[in-house]
């Protein structure tokens, strides 16, 4: 299936080259520059993630955020969602690598969908925009719609 979205990306760059050269040099430029902003980020996080899942085995993934670990595991992974600041581009990546070393959809199905909500980290930020009771009310749907996402994906992958 990635080889049809590539396929997409290429003939799309291949008509932007046609139709106009600049235009797609002068993006092909803003992306480069966006890749070397990002990559020692995302670098480190794969990093990191990849060093936990090489000191952590399988058992100890599948125990903590594992289908065995029930709504504790799912609350554990939400929590920990909440507090991380982590770009999605990196964000489900790592997902693909806890799912493939034991750990739940539904408690992956938290952590991410927290992640991308809930914004512990960017509360200072949301509240000075915003004020306090618009940020924390939005920041607390948003963590309790995340149990219903996840709840939604347990029982869809369950099926």
């Amino acid at each position: 299936m990635e080889y049809v979205f590539y396929g997409i990306a290429v003939s799309c760059l291949i008509l932007s080259w046609v139709k106009d050269r600049q235009k797609t040099l002068k993006g092909l430029r803003k992306a480069w520059k966006s890749l070397e902003a990002i990559l020692p980020q995302l670098l480190g996080i794969l990093l990191f993630t990849g060093i936990v899942i090489a000191w952590t085995n399988p058992e100890t993934i599948s125990r903590v955020i594992g289908v065995k670990s029930g709504w504790l595991g799912t609350v554990g992974a939400a929590v920990v969602g909440s507090l991380t600041l982590i770009p999605g581009f990196v964000a489900f990546p790592m997902a693909a690598m806890l799912l493939t070393n034991g750990a739940g959809y539904t408690q992956i199905a938290a952590f991410v969908s927290t992640l991308m909500m809930v914004g512990v980290v960017t509360f200072p930020m949301e509240r000075m925009y915003f004020g306090t009771k618009v940020a924390l009310v939005r920041n607390l749907l948003a963590f309790l719609f995340s149990f219903l996402v996840a709840g939604v994906i347990g029982w869809v992958h369950g099926m």
